[in-house]
């Protein structure tokens, strides 16, 4: 998971982010597992994708990576940058909803906050996608969905780097675009299923 391209020691910061990302809990609909990490973009990164799973179906998928900068980047205006992916179904008249991109980033937003996840420098876009079927294929009806992709600076805390509650936004940014009503207060969430689908779970 760990891309390595201009040392030969990987930093100590960035190898506890990684154990962070590992460890972090999503919900039980979160199907999560390693995935490659682009090589290109920063000297270190790592990512996680999603597919968020309700009776035997996915309705969202998504990933998260997580780049690191020794030297920092100016763009970045810090050593490390979180982006994200998202995609969900959703009903067919929404996409028709004017405010439907503006809530689509506000899930995001409060996702963040909601987990205490400080951060800096968030940009992305919000994108609407309708589907309509014609002639042979018009009894198929139309298909929606909305997709978010965002980047988002977490701020350093006195100890460092805390990656955790990035994730954990970012799961539950995948869980409420899917339509998943929020876990209630006072409920513990179960950890999601890690690791290849039909084996056991790390």
């Amino acid at each position: 998971m760990v891309v390595r391209q201009q040392s030969s020691a990987t930093p100590a910061e960035f190898r506890a982010a990684v154990a962070a990302m590992r460890s972090a809990v999503l919900r039980p609909e979160v199907f999560c597992e390693e995935m490659p990490a682009p090589q290109r973009i920063a000297p270190y990164a790592a990512a996680l994708s999603a597919d968020v799973t309700v009776d035997g179906v996915d309705i969202g998928t998504g990933r998260i990576i997580l780049l690191h900068d020794p030297d920092g980047n100016d763009a970045w205006d810090g050593t490390f940058r979180c982006v994200a992916y998202c995609r969900c179904e959703v009903e067919l008249e929404l996409v028709a909803d004017p405010m439907l991109a503006h809530v689509g980033w506000s899930w995001l937003v409060d996702a963040l906050d909601d987990h205490g996840a400080e951060f800096a420098q968030a940009s992305g876009t919000v994108t609407r996608v309708a589907t309509e079927s014609f002639g042979g294929m018009a009894d198929d009806g139309g298909t929606a969905q909305i997709e978010v992709r965002a980047s988002w600076t977490p701020a350093l805390g006195p100890t460092g780097l805390d990656i955790t509650p990035h994730i954990e936004a970012w799961g539950e940014l995948l869980c409420t675009a899917s339509g998943l009503e929020p876990v209630p207060d006072g409920v513990a969430v179960l950890p999601s299923r890690r690791g290849q689908r039909g084996t056991p779970g790390r």
